[in-house]
């Protein structure tokens, strides 16, 4: 799973030898070395044996459940390996170079150009990555197969991107967000990305689409990404963001997204946007800002608030 704090979390089952701080590790495509392992008592243990279950914080990236897991001397050959696991998986994917979106998947289909829906699930822990993967693939019909090529946890990255324009594929992220230059990479390549809070709307839209019924009527615009830099208690207000725009701009009237560790904590309204002590209605990349969001005070530094407007489609 991924930690808000603590990053990757692995829960494994040592089956032979004997596992140590500080020893290389790698599971399927994700690589690392050992910082702490705690076993099922919750105390720091430095040496894990066989039939020992324990955490294990490290890695770089989150492994699927069920992975094989393996702990090597040899640093170099552990990356080697990994990234000769990642290129192979890339080759198996590749199915076609055409880019492909909800909005359009149903003429597709129509036409005869589409039997199968491929599809990328990124979510915030990989329980719901599965049970997403599970509901998707039952929406199969007669004319369309749904295949979920690939299901992680963790932000919308470069490789998800490229993996979806190599493979006809849509991203669909659960409770995360496409990191800045995987979301530049899916605009260029025209990638769809569908980003979501509750299961049964993504499973609605994906139902809409394969029937031609998906609403046109309203999308999202991101207008620009915040950084939290420090937070002020005020008396009657509450929490105060002394923030930085890192891309685009962020105005009076957008709504919030608030990121932690690219997993959403919180999606409502701006309360108050302001420079030094004055109310303005917009803040553009490179300038520092005051920002507080209405009935929404849990704040932390670090923090990355997402602002974006809902526009209407003009038909």
């Amino acid at each position: 799973r991924l930690d808000k704090g603590r990053g990757p979390i692995m829960t494994v089952l040592v089956q032979n030898g004997s596992l140590r701080v500080g020893d290389t590790i790698i599971a399927g495509t994700a690589y690392g070395r050992v910082r702490a392992m705690i076993n099922e008592k919750g105390e720091t243990v430095e040496v894990a044996t066989p039939s020992m279950p324990v955490e294990i914080l490290g890695f770089g990236d989150v492994p699927q459940a069920g992975d094989v897991f393996y702990a090597l001397d040899d640093d170099k050959l552990s990356k080697q390996v990994v990234e000769e696991r990642k290129d192979k998986l890339k080759i198996e994917q590749i199915k076609a170079s055409s880019a492909v979106s909800l909005d359009d998947l149903f003429d597709q289909i129509s036409e005869g150009d589409m039997k199968t829906l491929n599809l990328i699930v990124k979510a915030d822990v990989q329980g719901s990555a599965e049970a997403i993967k599970q509901s998707l693939l039952k929406l199969s019909t007669e004319e369309v197969k749904i295949d979920v090529i690939h299901n992680g946890v963790g932000a919308v990255t470069q490789s998800d991107v490229i993996l979806a324009h190599a493979s006809n594929a849509i991203i669909i992220g659960f409770n995360v967000v496409a990191d800045p230059t995987a979301r530049a990479m899916a605009e260029k390549d025209e990638v769809d990305i569908r980003t979501y809070r509750v299961i049964y709307k993504l499973t609605e839209d994906i139902e809409k689409a394969l029937v031609g019924m998906l609403d046109p009527e309203f999308k999202e615009v991101i207008q620009g990404h915040v950084e939290v830099r420090e937070v002020f208690k005020i008396t009657g207000v509450g929490a105060v963001a002394g923030s930085y725009v890192t891309q685009g701009k962020i105005t009076r009237q957008c709504k919030v997204r608030v990121y932690r560790d690219n997993v959403i904590v919180y999606d409502g309204e701006l309360l108050a946007l302001k420079r030094f002590k004055d109310d303005v209605k917009e803040v553009a990349q490179g300038f520092e800002c005051g920002v507080s969001i209405k009935n929404y005070n849990d704040i932390k530094v670090g923090d990355v608030f997402e602002a974006y407007l809902v526009e209407q489609i003009e038909e």
